[in-house]
């Protein structure tokens, strides 16, 4: 079996691919991985490391690294892709130029101008692999991303990819379920849901424990958690409004909804500053710069710590090896899964994607029917689903009035900015990312047009957020290294492609 990684640079995510299918008895002999990215020396580090770990536990599997995607996808069985196109410098300008307009994101990957920015660079390089896939790997072979803006990006592969086999993966709902079990005082693995709805607007619409129905126990549980009625404001209050709890994190599900981050002077009433997760303006930009810069000054050191351990304990909690697993043994997995509705929740759009349970064995991936979400949720869910429908078509095509309109119909952005804002940011923000962005040529130049002649409109050009914090030195993090070893593993949850051109054909 061939397995590659696309955007392998990544450390977090590539080294725990590599891990938990070695973790897979009947497959820690039997894979060849490819691991593939554009920038030659990331992509030699997390090798290197990936390597050793193969070498330490003994096993007959192989792998390489290349520069070359379509050497990497040659008769390849699974992709996995884990790229952040544009790397940090685009995420810097999807977080710091909608604030000048009073848009203070947590993340800014998902919804919001910045998840919609991050669309039209990520889409047309997707769709690139997507084509290589179709001709370089086997027939059949599975395209599995774990990239944000997961909704847009999933839709577009399976709309207009070639007819490769796509889903996308997420551990939001793990995460959710996780703090549910811990707020009931009950063990996960005791614990069953249903969860569905769209990617980081997913609802547990049912939850039960030992067959006792628990959904209607977890807003007091919530109010009365020492620590979660801190850090979880805005899922607690989505929760006490809409009747169930979302699986995204407080930062997260606060930029996708109008009311929580649309007044600044109100916003540090909604999050928490114990972790960036939990409402921190720019955080996932503040802990992902930190973690690339530290573990390119520390990767000696990475060298010299223990290798993994292939043990089934060790094993993560992201979906993607089960699935191989499921297909390449027959043995039924469960997990969740980024799919084409088709039916699957009764009151979204068919063709949207949808989050949902699945089930992996022999037989493939199968979804079952989860029927109609509560009204208030899968009007939350329909909200969005419109403005991923607009960024993926605008990305496609490089439709800059689609694009444009998607950000007035976004919910926080309509709710903080009017028309003529919307329009100027939208300008500027195809401006500064234009060498991420070629399928927008036409649309470039007349917006450099417009933003040389005439007033522009008055922005906040010095503000910096809400609840912005700065963004550590290598020097600053040399004092607690341990600390910074592990938020440098933790904030890899992305690929880090430095250019998306230069990943075009």
């Amino acid at each position: 079996m061939k397995v590659a990684v696309i955007g392998a640079g990544s450390i977090g995510f590539t080294r725990g691919i590599v891990r938990d299918l070695m973790c897979v008895p009947e497959l820690r002999d039997h894979i060849e991985f490819a691991l593939t990215d554009i920038d030659p020396r990331n992509l030699d580090m997390v090798y290197k490391l990936c390597k050793r770990d193969l070498e330490a536990n003994n096993v007959k599997s192989t792998i390489t690294a290349t520069t070359n995607r379509r050497a990497a996808f040659k008769n390849a069985d699974y992709v996995f892709a884990v790229v952040r196109v544009g790397g940090l410098e685009a995420f810097a300008l999807d977080v710091d130029i909608p604030l000048k307009y009073g848009i203070d994101q947590c993340v800014g990957d998902t919804l919001c101008t910045g998840g919609l920015m991050y669309a039209q660079r990520t889409i047309p390089v997707l769709l690139d692999f997507c084509a290589d896939i179709a001709e370089f790997a086997k027939p059949g072979c599975k395209f599995i991303t774990h990239v944000n803006p997961m909704a847009m990006n999933t839709w577009a592969c399976i709309k207009y990819g070639y007819g490769v086999e796509t889903v996308g993966l997420c551990h939001g709902v793990y995460g959710g379920a996780s703090q549910i079990a811990t707020a009931l005082k009950v063990p996960l693995k005791e614990l069953d849901f249903i969860c569905a709805g769209i990617n980081h607007q997913t609802w547990f619409v049912q939850v039960t424990h030992k067959g006792r129905d628990m959904t209607g126990k977890i807003l007091a549980a919530f109010e009365n958690h020492p620590e979660y009625r801190k850090t979880e404001k805005v899922r607690i209050d989505m929760l006490r409004r809409f009747g169930y709890y979302s699986t995204e994190s407080n930062g997260h599900l606060s930029e996708y909804v109008p009311w929580y981050r649309k007044r600044l002077d109100e916003i540090p009433k909604w999050i928490d500053m114990s972790s960036w997760i939990n409402g921190e303006t720019g955080g996932y930009l503040r802990v992902c710069t930190e973690g690339r810069r530290w573990f390119e000054t520390d990767f000696p050191n990475w060298m010299k710590a223990d290798p993994l351990k292939f043990q089934n304990e060790d094993r993560g909690h992201e979906h993607g090896s089960y699935i191989v697993e499921g297909l390449a043994t027959g043995r039924v997995y469960r997990g969740h899964f980024n799919v084409q509705n088709q039916g699957a929740i009764t009151n979204l759009p068919d063709d949207a994607i949808v989050e949902v349970p699945g089930y992996v064995d022999g037989n493939g991936i199968n979804i079952p029917k989860v029927g109609d979400l509560p009204l208030g949720c899968a009007a939350v869910c329909n909200s969005s689903i419109q403005v991923q429908r607009m960024g993926m078509e605008a990305a496609v095509h490089g439709d800059f009035d689609l694009l444009r309109q998607a950000m007035m119909l976004d919910p926080l952005t309509g709710a903080v900015c009017n028309p003529p804002e919307i329009w100027q940011m939208a300008d500027e923000m195809l401006v500064a990312q234009a060498q991420w962005l070629p399928q927008y040529k036409r649309a470039i130049a007349a917006a450099q047009k417009r933003l040389a002649s005439g007033t522009r409109l008055k922005t906040r050009s010095n503000y910096k957020g809400a609840a912005r914090v700065k963004t550590k030195t290598v020097a600053e993090m040399r004092r607690n290294s341990e600390q910074s070893r592990r938020i440098a593993s933790a904030s890899e949850k992305a690929g880090l492609d430095k250019s998306a051109a230069k990943s075009r054909k």
